[in-house]
């Protein structure tokens, strides 16, 4: 029978906290950058312009269609090789997350770009509004309601997938618990805990997407 010390997490919770904390830090920074990435991604997939359009959908396709532990593998030992130069694996990592986040979320903004009404934009033209102008004072803002809830799911999408910078070795959660495994040989108390740690982080940001959902959708059955 598995002698089992509960007395070992309690010591290894601030350990543990630190990992959690990056992970937190990976997955913030991660979602900021790949927004604003997504954003340009997502007016390209939209535009009239054939070279926009196919370069975008090209990025995507490329982002959503291989495993985002080899874009960090490339991104961290590939490309350094490639070009010559000695990579910071924290930067590569977070570019891996960032650049595969703005896939998924270009996507997200562009449904929600297409799910407002064409009328809206044919009125605002009419009324004078150049189509940047339409764009930023019309459609963006109703927009920006509705994409709210997926782009919170892929927030917790990113929290998980994170876990795959331990390939690097940036010390996050999971890192932080192959540490603690190479050095007690403890695997059932280490990932139990790092297991729970993750259910907690992602239960708590779910329900808060959810909270936000509802909010979300009683405005709108207001207005």
């Amino acid at each position: 029978m598995y002698d089992w010390q509960w007395e070992l997490i309690v010591r290894w919770l601030p350990i543990l906290f630190e990992g959690m904390l990056k992970t937190l830090e990976l997955t913030v920074v991660s979602i900021f950058l790949g927004s604003i990435i997504a954003l340009f991604l997502a007016l390209a997939r939209i535009s009239k312009v054939k070279i926009f359009n196919t370069l975008a959908i090209a990025y995507i396709e490329f982002f959503r269609g291989t495993p985002l532990l080899v874009q960090i593998l490339l991104l961290a030992y590939a490309l350094p090789m490639f070009f010559d130069y000695t990579p910071n694996l924290y930067i590569a990592g977070v570019a891996a997350l960032s650049l595969n986040a703005a896939a998924y979320i270009a996507e997200i903004f562009r449904g929600g770009i297409q799910s407002i009404d064409r009328g809206q934009m044919e009125a605002s033209r009419s009324l004078g509004m150049t189509y940047r102008q339409s764009m930023r004072f019309i459609i963006w803002p109703q927009a920006f309601r509705r994409i709210i809830p997926p782009l919170g799911n892929q927030f917790v999408a990113m929290l998980k997938d994170s876990s795959l910078v331990f390939a690097i070795g940036i010390e996050e959660l999971m890192t932080k618990g192959r540490l603690l495994q190479g050095s007690t040989y403890r695997s059932p108390e280490v990932w139990f805990t790092v297991a729970l740690i993750y259910l907690v982080l992602t239960l708590t940001f779910s329900y808060l997407v959810n909270r936000l959902e509802r909010r979300l959708s009683i405005s709108d059955s207001r207005s």
